[in-house]
């Protein structure tokens, strides 16, 4: 083949890998900007659905509007890529909502702590307390995604879980590390608590060794509940297992 014609080869060559640069560009920028909508989307079904309980005042329609995107500076690559390619495969809607103000965190619980779930939000513990109830409430979240933001947690602060009849408030005021099968962190506490759980340690490279609990009691006034079954000490936890 002539000079030229291996110049006009390798030119055709680069702007085809040019046109596919370009391409798989704006395929990532879309994937990014559809997580984006779609967590908004999520979160406003949970406020709209909050509303038709006639118990809400004017704090869902705030929160629509001020939800800020998601900070994804903390999470794992490997953590960032699941969520994303979570949407499009859930289709529940959150049972709550986690918000640790100290820590910037706002977050939608979902039912269970399979590994689906905790790609997409945090989960809550199969034989806890739901989310509103009296008792311990569990809830998990891997440590390189939404609940790496506690590695900044100190007792004292306040923890905020909007049901879809309430905002209840709780003070953290213990933190644990404890192994994988110490499940007595779940029990019932001498009052009505939330309890999150995430694997440590935070960088830890693979199956992290470790559990990373935080202990918050309520400090909403009391009132009238709907009371709950004792928790299960047998609670499963799902996809926390590994990160």
């Amino acid at each position: 083949m002539e000079a030229s014609g291996i110049r006009q080869a390798l030119a055709r060559l680069e702007n085809c890998l040019l046109v596919l640069g370009v391409f798989l560009l704006l395929l990532y920028f879309w994937v990014r900007v559809e997580g984006i909508v779609s967590a908004r989307t999520e979160l406003a079904r949970f406020w709209q659905n909050r509303e038709g309980s006639n118990q809400i005042g004017a704090t869902g329609h705030s929160y629509v509007a001020e939800k800020k995107d998601i900070d994804f500076r903390l999470w794992s690559p490997k953590r960032i890529a699941a969520y994303e390619a979570s949407f499009g495969r859930f289709a529940a809607a959150p049972v709550a909502v986690l918000k640790v103000a100290a820590l910037d965190l706002e977050v939608p619980v979902l039912d269970g702590t399979d590994d689906l779930t905790l790609d997409r939000a945090v989960g809550h513990i199969d034989g806890t307390p739901e989310p509103g109830e009296n008792g311990n409430i569990g809830i998990a979240g891997h440590r390189d995604g939404f609940f790496r933001a506690l590695k900044d947690i100190h007792p004292g602060d306040a923890i905020e879980l909007v049901t879809p009849t309430e905002n209840i408030s709780y003070v953290v005021d213990e933190l644990l590390i404890v192994n994988p099968d110490d499940i007595s962190v779940l029990r019932p506490r001498s009052k009505s608590s939330l309890t999150l759980v995430t694997c440590y340690p935070f960088y830890f490279v693979g199956s992290a060794p470790q559990r990373f609990v935080v202990h918050a009691s309520i400090a909403t006034p009391a009132v009238q509940r709907n009371a709950s079954q004792e928790p299960s000490p047998a609670g499963k936890r799902g996809g926390q297992q590994n990160d």
